[in-house]
């Protein structure tokens, strides 16, 4: 198997990225960390250093100072982790799932998951069973259903549910064959423009991303956590959501560090203008929604290059961009259920059904990924110009999480506690929602460290502007 070293390389040079500037980063730390027969924690370490490392190859252009990048594996973890350690006035967080999300066997004794956090994913699902939102009367329903036959017919209603498929059975999908024709990050030019430059330099506390702009349309965890990630580095990051999409609270509180936060009603006329005019002096596009669903709004990567040449537009998907599924909702527990991860450490632990990976790892791991690819794009824009497209989904991180290979016995590992990670990793901030305690940035820049300079507010708490820079 490769080692954290050799894999962050690939990860790096894969995206463009100075071979050289490898040699200025310290992996440390040995797995397995938690119980998983997948190399997890070493795919949160890396995809969190590839990201360290990005940002510390433009603090180099900016200022024509090297700087070294740490991470340690267990601060990784513990932050591809964070939603589950963070407390709000020492009170933990709320349970993490919907009454009726799970796992369910169907009538041809296969399984399928339900996620149903959202309330309309949830009506979805109970208006195709026919039932009321109760664990036993789904499962009772489902009896009647074979288990493909409810995930085409829930997916049709507009909720979001996955089969439990092994990792042949997936290969085999043409959706699977669609991402192996794919790189892990894509970064493709989509546009003329000349070179940006960067941001006048601020006096104090300057980081890489100082004075760089980005709008961050997405919600949940992957798209949060790539905004989290910029603004560590210190972009001012505008979230924008709308007063009527539903939010997780935990997760918004976890992933809102460092962020502004405004609602813009992109369905208005006047909303539209908004997003524009944000748009038109952003440096970065952030956004996790289906393709059509910002096309019908005007703001597809080419529209989003017409309004502002030189953009930096970054898309997540669930299944990828290309193949059938390529406009199919989804999230981290759906991905890993459908593409092989929940049969096979079933499978590893001999028990009869799926067993959830110890991480959400692949919206963390995407989540690093998004910001690691938007600031590869953004340097190379800085260098040559152009307008750039970066594109990532889960079941492509997915895909390469596998091809790291196996770690046998590894379901044996102990947890981490919470205790531990309490004792090591946190920090006290102030916030809109009372006092956090949450895990700081594992990625450790020797000259420019990473920091959130701005409380997590609720959503909507600031206007739909940018911020005045003096």
């Amino acid at each position: 198997m490769q080692s954290p070293t050799e894999i962050l390389s690939g990860i790096w040079t894969s995206a463009g990225g100075d071979a050289a500037a490898l040699a200025r980063v310290r992996l440390t730390g040995e797995e397995p960390q938690i119980p998983s027969s997948f190399r997890v924690a070493i795919a949160g370490q890396t995809t969190i250093a590839a990201a360290g490392l990005a940002a510390a190859e433009i603090w180099r252009l900016r200022s024509g100072e090297a700087q070294d990048v740490s991470v340690e594996l267990r601060h990784a973890v513990a932050e591809c982790r964070s939603e589950r350690y963070l407390r709000v006035d020492d009170k933990p967080p709320p349970p993490a799932w919907d009454a009726i999300a799970g796992v369910y066997r169907t009538g041809d004794n296969r399984f399928v998951r339900c996620h149903t956090n959202f309330p309309h994913h949830r009506d979805a699902v109970c208006k195709v069973l026919g039932c009321e939102p109760e664990r036993e009367k789904v499962q009772a329903a489902l009896m009647q259903w074979k288990g493909e036959d409810f995930e085409t017919a829930a997916y049709a209603a507009g909720g979001v549910v996955a089969l439990m498929r092994s990792y042949d059975e997936w290969s085999a999908l043409p959706q699977a064959r669609a991402l192996a024709e794919l790189p892990l990050v894509s970064i493709e030019k989509i546009g003329e423009a000349p070179p940006k430059p960067w941001p006048q330099r601020l006096p104090k506390g300057d980081r890489p991303l100082s004075g760089l702009r980005v709008l961050d349309l997405s919600r949940v965890i992957a798209g949060p956590i790539a905004g989290r990630t910029l603004a560590a580095h210190g972009a001012d990051v505008l979230l924008v959501s709308g007063p009527e999409l539903p939010a997780i609270p935990w997760l918004t509180i976890d992933t809102g560090r460092g962020k502004l936060t405004t609602f813009i009603e992109l369905k208005s006329k006047a909303g539209r203008a908004q997003m524009r005019a944000l748009l038109k002096d952003a440096d970065i596009f952030s956004q996790g929604y289906r393709p059509r669903a910002l096309a019908a709004l005007g703001f597809t990567p080419e529209d989003a290059a017409k309004i502002n040449p030189g953009i930096v537009y970054v898309t997540l998907s669930a299944y990828g961009h290309a193949g059938p599924w390529a406009g199919r909702r989804g999230f981290d527990s759906l991905v890993q259920t459908t593409t092989g991860f929940n049969h096979a450490e079933g499978q590893a632990a001999g028990i009869d059904g799926p067993k959830e990976l110890p991480a959400q790892m692949l919206d963390h791991a995407t989540g690093y990924l998004m910001a690691f690819g938007a600031m590869m794009a953004k340097a190379r824009q800085a260098r040559e110009g152009g307008s750039w497209h970066v594109r990532v989904s889960l079941a492509q991180t997915g895909r390469w999480l596998w091809n790291l290979g196996r770690l046998e016995n590894g379901l044996n590992t102990p947890d981490i506690t919470g205790e531990a990670v309490h004792a090591a990793f946190i920090e006290s901030m102030p916030s809109g929602f009372g006092t956090l305690k949450a895990v700081r940035h594992s990625a450790l820049l020797s000259k420019t460290p990473a920091q959130w300079s701005r409380p997590a507010m609720p959503l909507g708490s600031h206007p739909a502007e940018w911020p005045v820079t003096n």
